[in-house]
């Protein structure tokens, strides 16, 4: 379980599966790479089909998130967000979004990056939170589920 921000501003417990060995996250938070150490073999797996997620049912079902919807963040990165960036505050957190889908390589990007958590704060994090603004604007059943779609076509791609 991750502590994570979700709607209202308010904190929660995002269930996930463990992919990286025990006390990783002293090593730097962000995972950088397709290949990053701390990620057991196991855990690679999951990442790649996106398995690690599945447990974030729970919270769907408890109401603390929805399927589609802003990815939950960090609380030491929503503290960094603008007025106008804390809007993805107002819905649920999702499990999949349009973020998810044009960053679904965002690891590379950070494993590319001098200093991947300054190329996150700085150029992914607005750009993400752009994205989701977007969807919250445009809120209508068929963009839900071609977000679905959409998600599950680049799983299994």
């Amino acid at each position: 379980m991750q502590e994570r921000v979700g709607k209202n501003n308010g904190d929660f417990k995002l269930i996930k599966f463990r992919t990286m060995f025990t006390g990783a996250y002293k090593q730097g938070g962000l995972t950088v790479g397709t290949h990053d150490s701390r990620i057991t073999n196991v855990g690679q797996f999951l990442r790649k089909y996106k398995i690690d997620e599945v447990p974030q049912l729970i919270n769907v079902i408890k109401g603390e998130m929805s399927l589609v919807g802003p990815r939950p963040e960090l609380r030491k990165y929503v503290e960094l967000y603008s007025e106008k960036q804390k809007e993805v505050l107002s819905v649920r957190p999702g499990i999949t979004d349009l973020a998810s889908l044009e960053y679904i390589d965002e690891n590379e990007l950070l494993g590319a990056s001098a200093d991947p958590e300054r190329t996150y704060i700085e150029n992914i994090m607005p750009a993400k939170l752009e994205l989701n603004r977007v969807f919250i604007a445009n809120q209508r059943p068929g963009n839900y589920f071609r977000i679905i779609g959409h998600t599950l076509k680049k799983i299994f791609r």
